[in-house]
Order: C-alpha cells, then sequence, then structure tokens
C-alpha cells in the first residue's frame, strides 16, 4: 500500500523544504519514522534519509524503492542508533496519542543540539493535538498547513526541551501487562488493553477437533491463538503472521509459554501477498483498514484468498468478520463448503472447507 499523490500528510511533511523554511541537512542521518513511500520522498535529494517502519506493507514499498529501511522493533537503544546525533528527524505520527508521545519523545531525543523534528497529521486525525504536544515538549519553531493536514517543527535544544516531559512520555507505549497479567500489550497495537469482541466471539465458536497445522492470520498480540491453543490439544503447530512489527513481538511474549509443547513459528509478513506454507487450519480475525480509516474490505477477499491457497484438501478456515463486510462471494468461490456458525454483536463466524 504505497503512498502516492492521496497521500496528503506525507506531502504536506516536506512542505517546508520545499517553500525554504527548512533547508535539508548537508551531512547525517535523517531517520524518517513511520516513513510511507511515495512522490514526495523523489521530488528533491534527501542525502542520509532512512526509513523506519514497522508496517510490513509499507515497509516493503519502501524498500522496492530503493530505500534505506529499518524495523523499529529491531532498533537496539544500546546500538547508539538513537542517540543525540540527527541534524534532522522526520515523523508522521499515529493517532493513538501515547504512541504519538512516545514517538515525539524519541525523536527530540534522537536529534542533535540544534537538530529539528519535523512532523505530519491530517487535521481529523489529531493534527490540533500533535503541535501541542510537541510544542509542551521541546517548543515550536514553526508550521504550515495544506490539504487539511498540518506540519509543525521545533528546534531542539537543552533550553526549550522539557526533560521530565522527556523521561515521560519515552516510556507511553513500553509494553505492559493487561487483563489482570494475562497479556503483554502496548499502546498502538489493534485493540491494545482488551480483547476484541470480535476474536472473543470466534474464540469462544472454535471446535475442540481442529487438528494438524495451524495458522492464525494477523495475529496481533496472539489473544487467538493462545486460545486456539487452549481450546485445540490437536494442534501440532503454529504458525503466527502480522503485517505490524510492534504486535508480532507481542505475540512472541504471549505465546511463550507454549513454545516447550509444540513448534511455533512467528512472520512479520504481509497476508494480502500469499502465505509461505500449507496448513490444516486457519484461524484469522482479517483487518479491514490499513493505516487510515476508510474501511478495507479489499484486504480480508485477499486473506480468504490466501488462506484457500495455502490450505490442504479438507482444511478448514475458521474466520470471523463485521457481519455488513462482503466476503461471502470469495468464500464460495474458494471453498467446497462456506457456513455461517453464528451471528451475534454485528459480527459473523464462518467456517469454510478446502476443496
Amino acid at each position: 500500500m504505497a503512498a502516492d499523490r492521496g497521500d496528503a500528510a506525507l506531502e504536506v511533511l516536506f512542505l517546508p523544504f520545499a517553500t525554504g523554511a527548512l533547508a535539508w541537512p548537508r551531512a547525517g542521518d535523517v531517520p524518517f519514522l513511520r516513513a510511507r513511500d511515495g512522490w514526495p520522498l523523489r521530488e528533491a535529494a534527501r542525502p542520509g534519509l532512512i526509513c523506519e517502519q514497522s508496517f510490513r506493507p509499507e515497509a516493503d514499498a519502501l524498500a522496492r524503492s530503493g530505500w534505506r529501511v529499518r524495523d523499529a522493533e529491531a532498533v537496539d537503544a544500546e546500538s547508539g542508533d538513537d542517540a543525540a546525533s540527527h541534524p534532522l528527524v522526520l515523523l508522521l505520527p499515529p493517532r493513538q496519542r501515547d504512541e504519538a508521545r512516545a514517538l515525539f519523545a524519541r525523536a527530540v531525543a534522537s536529534c542533535a543540539p540544534g537538530g529539528v523534528v519535523v512532523a505530519c497529521m491530517p487535521n481529523d486525525e489529531g493534527a490540533k493535538s500533535g503541535e501541542a504536544d510537541l510544542k509542551a515538549l521541546a517548543g515550536l519553531s514553526g508550521s504550515l498547513s495544506k490539504h487539511h493536514c498540518r506540519v509543525f517543527w521545533a528546534t531542539v535544544d537543552a533550553s526549550s526541551t522539557d526533560a521530565a516531559r522527556l523521561a515521560e512520555w519515552s516510556t507511553l507505549d513500553a509494553p505492559r501487562p493487561i487483563l489482570d497479567g494475562r497479556f503483554v500489550s502496548r499502546p498502538g497495537v489493534f485493540a491494545w488493553d482488551r480483547i476484541d469482541a470480535a476474536s472473543a466471539l470466534l474464540a469462544a465458536h472454535l471446535p475442540d477437533d481442529l487438528h494438524g497445522r495451524a495458522a492464525d492470520l494477523g495475529c496481533g498480540y496472539g489473544y487467538l491463538s493462545v486460545e486456539l491453543l487452549r481450546r485445540c490439544p490437536g494442534i501440532v503447530s503454529l504458525d503466527l503472521y502480522e503485517a505490524e512489527a510492534r504486535a508480532l513481538a507481542l505475540a512472541k511474549r504471549n505465546l511463550d509459554a507454549f513454545a516447550a509443547r509444540l513448534p511455533l513459528g512467528f512472520h512479520w509478513h504481509d497476508v494480502a501477498t500469499g502465505l509461505p506454507q500449507r496448513y490444516d487450519v486457519i484461524v484469522t480475525n482479517p483487518p479491514f483498514h490499513a493505516q487510515g480509516r476508510a474501511e478495507r474490505p479489499d484486504i480480508g477477499r485477499a486473506f480468504i484468498a490466501a488462506a484457500a491457497d495455502a490450505l490442504h484438501p479438507g482444511g478448514r478456515l475458521w474466520l470471523v468478520a463485521n457481519r455488513h463486510l462482503p466476503y461471502e462471494q470469495v468464500l464460495d468461490a474458494r471453498f467446497r463448503t462456506v457456513r455461517t456458525v453464528a451471528q451475534a454483536n454485528g459480527f459473523k463466524i464462518i467456517e469454510a472447507v478446502n476443496a
């Protein structure tokens, strides 16, 4: 899902450089946190740019375009990668405010004295709050608006940085126990502080006779995988697929108790591109949004197609989805039998058996 001319926030992020309000540094690495690919990156020379992205489709798009890409989960805080040495840090903050504040703190902490943090957000996704947060953390040097987005920046130095706030915000998205310690999660991950109602409904309807090699597509922090293994002793191995690296790292921790019982695989992977292995059982609560607010039922249909291709003959797909999502056509086309097991609270549970 590479950015294009419809990615207004990406375009407006570079507006201060296009207008001359800011100058691109002549030397030094320039981290771009939550980077997305698109024509604004290629509109002018961007020496030193390092793109950081934990969402696999966006990371793949950046890599295909030839940018240096690193996964945020692979950045070792002790390695010096985030030391206060960068002349410029770019940022497309997420909507979740604790996650965004933690990212602002990382950006400020990684700037050299006199370095600049530049961020951009759509107006309807928290631009006003984001601008206020950066101002409270490090002062504000300027801002511009265009295409219903706001780009804002701060010149970082000790006199304008709120050290106490910096320390506090640096830990706002740290992993922590949730649900009385049953799981570890963190802000910004889907349904991060609760059990998603759709996944809970699917778990409650999983039959205990599911057996063989299994996969969880879009595993999140691992709730559905835990329930599958708890309820179905016939599962002999489980692969977890997740496009968001921050969630996958949590799933590894949350499945640790099962590691001695059966083989587990953890895959930072865009399921929509297909699966590399074959399975007897697949469970999924497929996403129907990407990183924006618009509904994307095509993602769910791609998950279903990937499951059909990956299941052995007679293999079983157990799926939960919002009741209104139009998945029946692809299910009927790709599976031998399809049945609606339950409908409740706006969701539907479907079992589909492969030909």
